[in-house]
């Protein structure tokens, strides 16, 4: 066997991620492909320091890649469950992986164009999403709108975006939901919040 065919065997292996998150310690596989392969990214911590999950919450994550955010807030909701949901089938299948790997079974994990395979009728209590920085404008308008639709009443719906984005977010998020709340700015990511009123 020549070493060419070595290294791509070894880029076909799982890479792993061991991390604590929300105070539990998690492990993740991920692959090549998906967002921030080799470390939970910057923002994910960042949201995730500012978050608080109550042990019996209803939660949803939106974009969930190989399930950084959401298996953290099942983990940290015993008595609740949380949604996760990714339009790449491959996070999809890392994030199923995942939960496992962890040991959660209070989640439910779809493959989805935002939020069109969420079974009808399905509330949430909370909704987390990292949202990625190149999609359109008419892209986040859909996820807030189908997210508001599903919140209940007093639910609160988290974003962290590049710091580029907070004027967008802090505009749309008016719009949508008639409130804002910048939780925390930092150099590089801004975590926003609304409330379904």
């Amino acid at each position: 066997m020549n070493p060419k065919n070595l290294n791509l065997d070894k880029l076909r292996q799982d890479l792993i991620i061991r991390d604590e998150l929300l105070g539990h310690p998690m492990t993740f596989h991920t692959t090549w492909g998906l967002f921030s392969p080799k470390a939970i990214d910057a923002g994910t911590h960042l949201l995730l320091k500012h978050l608080e999950v109550q042990p019996d919450e209803r939660a949803i994550d939106l974009g969930c890649g190989y399930g950084p955010l959401g298996l953290s807030i099942a983990k940290s909701a015993p008595q609740g469950s949380c949604t996760l949901v990714d339009k790449d089938f491959v996070a999809v299948d890392y994030a199923r992986k995942n939960a496992q790997l962890n040991g959660l079974s209070n989640v439910e994990i779809f493959l989805s164009n935002g939020l069109d395979q969420v079974p009808a009728g399905q509330g949430f209590t909370l909704a987390v999403t990292n949202l990625p920085a190149k999609t359109g404008k008419e892209h986040y308008y859909l996820f807030f709108n189908d997210i508001r639709e599903r919140l209940e009443p007093g639910g609160r719906f988290y974003v962290v975006v590049i710091t580029g984005l907070r004027q967008f977010i802090a505009r749309s998020f008016r719009e949508v939901f008639g409130n804002h709340r910048k939780i925390k700015q930092g150099k590089s990511y801004t975590v926003a919040m609304a409330t379904r009123e």
